[in-house]
C-alpha cells in the first residue's frame, strides 16, 4: 500500500471511496446509490430536488445536495472531496436541442471534476455500431457517443460503459418489450425488429458500474457491456412470450413504418410515451453488438454472469409480479415540467390561483381513509367518471404528453418523486396529506391535494383541493372550459373515496360496476 491510499498494483483502496451520483432520482441512479453503499462507499447525490430522495429506503445513508449538471457552481460544490463521479443523466425527450444540453452538461461536469481533483468519472452511455459514421446515427446514440468522448478527452481518467438494451423491472426498454408482446398476439412491426442487438440485465449494469469505481488509475477508455445473447427484437419478443407463459406471437414486419410512425405506434400500445419511444426505436436501426468484453479484466464475472437474456427477463417479471420494483423509467422527472412555485406560496407573486375544494365527513378511521387515498391511481383508478379520465389521458398522449399509462410503481405505497399516471407525487405526509403535481400538457401549473383531517366533533374528514395557476389567456380559458365538469369528476371522486374508506376498501372503482382490484401479496426478493 502506498502513502496516498493506493495498492502497489495501482488500484485504490475500495473500503471508503467518496462517490458522487448524478441522476439518483432516475432509473439507474436510484439503484446504483444503494449498491455503492452496500460495497462500503460513501455516497453523495446531486439532484435538482433533494426531497425526491426523502422516501428512498437508503436516503438517510447518503448526502443529498441540490443542483443541476448544467450549473458549474452547484457541480463544483457537489464535487468537493469526491473520489469517483458517476454521470447518469441524459436530456432525453427534452426537446430538439437535447444534444446541445447534453454536450454542455458533460463539459461542465468534466471541467469541475478536474478542478476538484476527482480521480475518476464513470459514465453509462449507449452501444454504437462499428464502422458507421457518427453523423448517420440516431440523435440519441450520437449524443451519448459525444458525451462519452467529452469525458475521455478530459484530463480526468474516465470509464465509459456502453450498453444497448437494458433488461430490468421498470426499465423503458423492458416496459416497451413487455407491453408490445403482452398486448399484441399479432404484431405488424417496423423492419427494425430484424436488427440484432445485445441486451444486458440491469443487475450486470449495476455490477459493472460499482466495479468501475476501483479501476486502476491508468485505465481511461470505453468498454462494451452486454449479456451473452445476441438477438433480434423479433426474437426478444418471442422469448418474452415463452418466459411469461404467453402463446407464440406472430410478427409481421412492415418496412414503410418510419421511426416517427414507429414511436407513435409504440406510444399507442405501451405506457412509454412517443417522446421516449422514438429515440429507443431509432437506436434499433443499426446493429449494436459488443466488439469486446475487456471489462472482465477489471470487474470479473462470477459464474453464470453476465445473465442470459431469459434469466434477466424472468427476474424482471418476478419483481413486477411481486410489486418489488425499486425504480422505473418514469422515476426521473419529466424534463421541462414545472417545479416552482408551490401552491402554498403566499400571494402567488400577484398571479391567479383557481381552486376547487370539497370536504366530506367519513364514517371510518383516519387510517382507513388514508389507505384509500394512498392507493389512488394506476390499476386502482381515480374513483370517478372513468371515461373522463381516460379521455384526458388519451388527449395528453395525442399532444406528446405522458398520459395515464405510467401507472404506479407500487400498488399500495407511494413516496415523494413517484410518477402516478400523469401526476408526480410532490409531497406525502402519512395519514395527513398527499399532494400531486400535474405532468400532463397544460397551459399552466396544476396540483391535486388530498387531506385526511379530524373535524371539531372528532369525526374523520376528507378534504380535497384541485388548484390551477393559469399561464396566459389560454390558461384562463382552459380552466373555465373544464370547470363545469368538476362537480362530476372531483365531486364524484371525493364521494367515492369516502364511501370506499367507510366500506374498508383500499382500492375500488367509481361504482359497483367495477370489480375490486386483487393485489398479489409481495414476497421478499433480492432480484433487480
Amino acid at each position: 500500500m502506498t502513502t496516498d491510499g493506493r495498492r502497489d498494483d495501482g488500484r485504490r483502496d475500495v473500503e471508503r471511496l467518496h462517490c458522487l451520483v448524478t441522476g439518483a432520482s432516475g432509473y439507474i441512479g436510484g439503484r446504483l446509490a444503494p449498491e455503492l453503499l452496500e460495497a462500503g462507499h460513501r455516497v453523495r447525490c446531486l439532484v435538482r430536488t433533494p426531497a425526491k430522495l426523502r422516501d428512498q429506503p437508503w436516503a438517510a445513508d447518503v448526502e443529498s445536495v441540490q443542483g443541476d449538471v448544467t450549473d458549474p457552481d452547484s457541480v463544483a460544490e457537489a464535487m468537493r472531496g469526491v473520489d469517483v463521479a458517476y454521470y447518469l443523466v441524459h436530456a432525453l425527450g427534452s426537446g430538439a436541442d437535447f444534444e446541445d444540453t447534453d454536450r454542455r452538461a458533460a463539459r461542465v461536469f468534466a471541467q469541475q471534476a478536474h478542478a476538484a481533483g476527482v480521480r475518476r468519472i464513470v459514465y453509462l452511455g449507449g452501444l454504437t455500431p462499428p464502422g458507421i459514421p457518427e453523423r448517420t446515427l440516431s440523435p440519441h446514440l450520437r449524443s451519448r457517443a459525444e458525451v462519452g468522448r467529452v469525458f475521455l478527452d478530459s484530463p480526468v481518467p474516465a470509464t465509459v460503459l456502453r450498453a444497448a438494451v437494458v433488461i430490468g423491472s421498470g426499465s423503458a426498454s423492458f416496459e416497451m418489450l413487455r407491453y408490445l408482446t403482452e398486448r399484441l398476439p399479432v404484431m405488424v412491426t417496423p423492419s427494425w425488429v430484424h436488427t440484432r442487438t445485445q441486451p444486458i440485465g440491469v443487475r450486470d449494469v449495476l455490477r459493472y458500474l460499482v466495479g468501475s469505481a476501483t479501476m486502476p488509475d491508468d485505465v481511461d477508455r470505453a468498454f462494451d457491456i452486454g449479456g451473452p445473447d445476441v438477438l433480434t427484437y423479433r426474437e426478444m419478443m418471442r422469448r418474452y412470450a415463452a418466459v411469461s407463459g404467453l402463446r407464440r406471437r406472430l410478427v409481421v414486419p412492415v418496412p414503410v413504418l418510419t421511426p416517427r410512425l414507429s414511436s407513435q405506434w409504440v406510444g399507442l400500445v405501451t405506457p412509454v410515451p412517443a417522446s421516449i419511444a422514438r429515440p429507443l426505436t431509432e437506436s434499433l436501426r443499426h446493429e449494436v453488438v459488443c466488439q469486446e468484453h475487456d471489462i472482465a479484466q477489471y470487474v470479473s464475472d462470477p459464474p453464470g454472469r453476465p445473465l442470459p437474456f431469459d434469466e434477466a427477463l424472468a427476474l424482471a417479471l418476478r419483481r413486477v409480479r411481486e410489486a418489488q420494483v425499486a425504480t422505473r423509467w418514469s422515476s426521473a422527472s419529466v424534463l421541462g415540467a414545472p417545479s416552482d412555485p408551490l401552491p402554498t406560496d403566499p400571494d402567488w407573486a400577484g398571479g391567479s390561483l383557481y381552486q376547487d375544494e370539497r370536504q366530506l365527513p367519513v364514517d371510518a378511521s383516519e387510517q382507513a381513509l388514508w389507505k384509500v387515498v394512498e392507493g389512488i391511481g394506476g390499476d386502482n383508478g381515480w374513483y370517478s367518471f372513468p371515461l373522463a379520465w381516460a379521455v384526458r389521458g388519451w388527449l395528453d398522449r395525442f399532444v406528446g404528453g405522458v398520459g395515464l399509462r405510467r401507472g404506479r410503481r407500487d400498488a399500495q405505497r407511494l413516496r415523494v418523486g413517484d410518477s402516478l399516471d400523469f401526476w408526480r407525487v410532490e409531497e406525502i405526509e402519512p395519514v395527513r396529506l398527499l399532494r400531486l403535481r400535474a405532468e400532463m400538457r397544460l397551459p399552466g401549473l396544476a396540483w391535486l391535494e388530498m387531506y385526511v383531517e379530524t373535524d371539531e366533533g372528532g369525526r374523520t374528514r376528507c378534504r380535497q383541493r384541485a388548484l390551477f395557476h393559469p399561464r396566459g389567456l389560454l390558461g384562463h380559458a382552459y380552466w373555465w372550459s373544464v370547470s363545469p365538469f368538476h362537480a362530476i369528476v372531483f365531486g364524484g371522486m371525493a364521494r367515492n373515496i369516502t364511501q370506499a374508506a367507510a366500506k374498508g376498501l383500499s382500492a375500488r372503482r367509481s361504482d359497483q360496476r367495477f370489480p375490486r382490484i386483487r393485489r398479489r401479496r409481495p414476497r421478499r426478493s433480492v432480484d433487480h
